[in-house]
């Protein structure tokens, strides 16, 4: 495995996908960062498609703007996975072509219920921002 792989497979242990993890990948086109992609899927059990029907563990979710509101496909996403899940939203990077604006991201997290705790850059083209379901015990009525 090349120095690259390596760093992009650490980098996915870091963001929280871990083995034995069923990760719904939304969004998918010939213009992802195959290499994160290829790091993913060789760290956790199993990377399947939008196809997918069973509840998933986490959520590799590629986004440009044209893609449609990004709010909707957040609260789908999220209606794909367990409580206190991983999200992964995936961006292009600023002034590339497809780019969401960060106020726009933090926007779309919090009006869909998501925590969000970091953004990174995970390719030449790409920016990753950690998005977090929240758990059911912080969802309780006062």
């Amino acid at each position: 495995m090349s120095a690259t792989a390596d760093h992009a497979e650490s980098l996915a242990a870091r963001l929280g996908f871990q083995s034995e993890q069923v990760v719904q990948e939304i969004g998918y086109d010939d213009d992802v960062d195959q290499e994160f992609r290829d790091a993913v899927e060789e760290l956790v059990d199993e990377l399947v498609d939008e196809e997918y029907d069973d509840v998933a563990d986490a959520v590799l979710l590629w986004f440009r703007e044209d893609d449609g509101d990004l709010t909707d496909a957040l609260v789908d996403a999220t209606e794909l996975v367990e409580d206190a899940a991983l999200i992964l939203l995936l961006t292009p990077k600023t002034g590339r072509d497809g780019y969401v604006e960060a106020s726009d991201i933090s926007e779309a997290a919090e009006t869909a219920g998501l925590s969000q705790t970091r953004s990174i850059s995970v390719g030449k083209e790409w920016a990753a921002t950690k998005l977090v379901t929240p758990k059911t015990a912080a969802k309780t009525k006062r």
